[in-house]
């Protein structure tokens, strides 16, 4: 983390504030900055349309940072300030928008993903050549890039050392919030002719989404309330976390994604609570860990996401032949739209269909069932995911992936491959998730609805299912596909034996 400015004097007359993933006034690092550093403070935020552009026209995350604009444009506004929103390609229209408002520095948060690296790149450039400089700061994670290497000087490849050195490390000084708003005298208003409304979805080509029926709170005040709430049951986290029927999570994926609420607020409660023994708080903060786990692995390692393609962290499991062709085309469609004929795996596919969220267990039921019990390529649910999370994020989506996939850093063992409905009778033993998205398995047993294909023909006319009619039968044999995935995992597996 930078030195905490003292002194009083502004280097700047002027400086435009870009916001980006960050979308608070508390506790926000490259806003503090630019206040403490300009003697005037004007704010912006651009909808990139490079990354607008090939979305569906509807989109929940669009409409989820629309709505969270409003928010923090009313916020700037009582402050003195105010928010300038263009929709452009943001590497032209910051240079531009820098010239024309005549400022002397331009200050951002980091975004370390590559799309957004080459970008700032290109924006670096465009401002040096016009005489303005360009500060990023760090706001996303509590350490980035080199800020925790091996003894060796080396990035760390295995969570639980990176773990143990991410604890040692962390204190006060990494957690310490950035007081923004005592600075907020140097906001300026947007100029003359500036000032406009957020524009609407319409106007930005989208429409609405399910976002308000589905009453996800936006913006800082809804990340607050889901905090408060999550606060309440934090002590419950490590006993709840892993069923999807129960208010386990946090929810505050998408908050800590856009940057409504702030890693280092989160991770100090956590922390707080942790070292006075809350084992729920500890594992919590434990999956923060992770978090930045990923984005350093990102940083490190890029080849992991290079110029829109997804490799593999250990490259021989690039050597593995995916299921292709048509069948796999109509397994992959199966899978999507919740049609496998497994239960809890078409109930959470229907849930990120529906929602745009899946629960944390869920998400490694339905990646270990598509790589290896459809055997098809993990980037195919990447993919999907990046299309359909609210709170997608590329590192962690990545690494998530292939640790499903066994080709990540500290994955689990390729050998490991998770039973869908032993997973499903463990973790919603009385089929509650199952029901509230299959209704039409509603009236089976307990002990069926994790399996329907075992119930007899007796029980299943009774509760109205009949296979292959109103709910599929299963699209593979978990046992057979089993022995498949093995066999397929061989390649990479003597390849990994040959180097030792």
């Amino acid at each position: 983390m930078p030195p905490i400015l003292l002194a009083v004097d502004k280097t700047y007359p002027k400086g435009l504030m870009w916001f980006r993933r960050d979308l608070r006034v508390d506790d926000n690092a490259a806003l503090y900055h630019a206040l403490r550093s300009c003697r005037q403070v004007v704010c912006v935020f651009v909808f990139d349309s490079t990354i607008l552009d090939p979305l569906p026209r509807v989109d929940r995350r669009v409409e989820f940072i629309r709505e969270s604009l409003l928010e923090l444009d009313e916020e700037l506004r009582a402050l003195g300030g105010g928010l300038i929103v263009r929709h452009a390609a943001a590497a032209e229209e910051i240079p531009a928008l820098a010239r024309a408002l005549e400022v002397q520095a331009v200050f951002a948060n980091r975004d370390d993903e590559p799309e957004a690296l080459a970008r700032d790149a290109g924006v670096f450039g465009a401002l040096a050549n016009a005489g303005v400089s360009f500060h990023t700061h760090k706001d996303s994670t509590i350490f980035e890039r080199d800020e925790l290497m091996t003894k060796t000087g080396q990035p760390y490849t295995v969570f639980t050392p990176y773990k143990r050195a991410w604890l040692a490390k962390v204190d006060d000084f990494f957690l310490k919030s950035y007081p923004s708003r005592g600075h907020a005298d140097a906001l300026a208003p947007p100029p003359e002719g500036w000032r406009a409304p957020v524009p609407s979805l319409e106007a930005l080509g989208f429409a609405k989404s399910n976002l308000g029926t589905l009453e996800i709170p936006t913006g800082t005040r809804g990340a607050a309330i889901l905090f408060e709430d999550f606060f309440e049951r934090i002590d419950r986290y490590e006993a709840a976390r892993n069923y999807p029927a129960v208010r386990g999570p946090s929810y505050l994926g998408v908050h800590l994604r856009f940057g409504t609420v702030s890693i280092r607020q989160v991770a100090g409660v956590a922390r707080q609570l942790s070292l006075q023994g809350d084992a729920g708080a500890a594992t919590w903060l434990s999956e923060l860990i992770w978090r930045d786990f990923y984005f350093q692995i990102l940083a490190h390692f890029p080849h992991v996401h290079e110029k829109g393609e997804s490799k593999s962290f250990r490259p021989e499991y690039d050597r593995i032949q995916w299921h292709h062709g048509k069948h796999a085309d109509q397994l992959f469609e199966a899978w999507c739209q919740g049609r496998t004929g497994y239960p809890l795996v078409d109930a959470a596919m229907l849930q990120i269909n529906q929602s745009g969220y899946m629960h944390n267990r869920l998400r490694m039921v339905v990646a270990s069932f598509l790589c290896k019990d459809l055997g098809l390529d993990w980037r195919r649910g990447e993919a999907y995911f990046a299309l359909h999370l609210n709170d997608f994020e590329l590192a962690s989506n990545n690494g998530g992936w292939q640790w499903a996939s066994s080709s990540g850093c500290d994955a689990q063992p390729y050998f490991r491959i998770f039973n869908p409905v032993t997973q499903s009778e463990r973790f919603d033993p009385d089929g509650k998730f199952i029901r509230r998205y299959l209704p039409q398995l509603a009236g089976l047993s307990n002990g069926a609805i994790h399996a329907p294909w075992t119930a007899t023909p007796v029980e299943l006319e009774a509760a109205g299912v009949k296979l292959g009619e109103n709910y599929p039968v299963p699209v593979v044999d978990h046992a057979e596909a089993r022995e498949r995935t093995l066999q397929r995992y061989a390649v990479a597996r003597s390849k990994t034996l040959a180097k030792k």
